[in-house]
């Protein structure tokens, strides 16, 4: 919020990503839960939303939950607020006087796409698939068990048959930059399929991305979505939900 108040797109309002999720493992919050926050901001299944933010991966989150809800058109600024700095746009300070009028119907059956998320024990399933990947989509030294990536999660390694998606630089688990060129923009399609395809992930499968607790993940979803991907999902509890059971294999 205070990023926001010291700068943001004319015409803005904010999202506190933090609302749509919940502890211990920073999944998505509850169906109405999700729909409420939704219908507060005035966001119905025929919306357009343009996402944006300092980071990127934030606005990717609140993105791949709006697709799960079923609004038809969601979109996110490339390059995120920096791109919009870059342009010299206009910007406003403060808490802004944009507010959208609070909706009371969402307009279809919610969620309308619950097929793009998975829990445990479907991302299990997935990996027992002829066409199903899980996607690992975190750093070199995340997915090989040099680190665990974050200072609350512990457990080091990855799960067992996951491909790597990649991610970005070293021990920063907010890059993403084996996606995005060096100004936050998307590079291009085929050069995300090309090193997808070289672990051995591809379009035509069953494909369940996930990070540590799906930031990074829901970017991946998104830039597959637009690439025109069409089974997709994010596995929402992520190594973070995997790891704390210790019932569950690790490699």
């Amino acid at each position: 919020m205070d990023a926001f108040l010291i700068s943001h797109i004319p015409g803005a309002t904010y999202l506190d990503t933090n609302c749509m999720e919940e502890q211990p493992f920073w999944n998505k919050v509850a169906d109405q839960e999700l729909l409420r926050i939704l219908l507060n901001l005035g966001i119905c299944h025929d919306s357009t939303v343009v996402l944006y933010g300092r980071n990127t991966t934030a606005a990717a989150r609140a993105a791949h939950l709006m697709l799960y809800a079923g609004v038809r058109d969601v979109r996110m600024l490339d390059g995120g607020y920096g791109a919009w700095q870059r342009a010299m746009l206009p910007v406003e300070a403060g808490a802004g006087t944009s507010h959208y009028p609070s909706a009371t119907y969402f307009g279809a059956p919610f969620p309308g796409c619950p097929h793009y998320m998975v829990q445990t024990p479907q991302a299990k399933a997935l990996l027992q698939t002829p066409d199903g990947v899980l996607a690992s989509i975190r750093t070199w030294g995340e997915f090989s068990g040099t680190t665990s990536g974050y200072c609350y999660i512990k457990a080091k390694g990855d799960i067992p048959g996951a491909r790597w998606g990649r991610a970005g630089d070293g021990g920063d688990m907010n890059s993403m930059s084996d996606f995005q060129r060096p100004d936050g923009t998307m590079k291009p399609p085929q050069e995300i399929s090309e090193f997808w395809a070289a672990e051995g992930i591809h379009s035509g499968q069953s494909v369940a991305f996930y990070c540590g607790t799906g930031w990074r993940a829901s970017l991946a979803f998104y830039y597959a979505w637009l690439m025109g991907w069409e089974r997709i999902a994010v596995y929402d509890g992520g190594w973070f939900e995997w790891s704390s059971d210790p019932s569950n294999p690790v490699t």
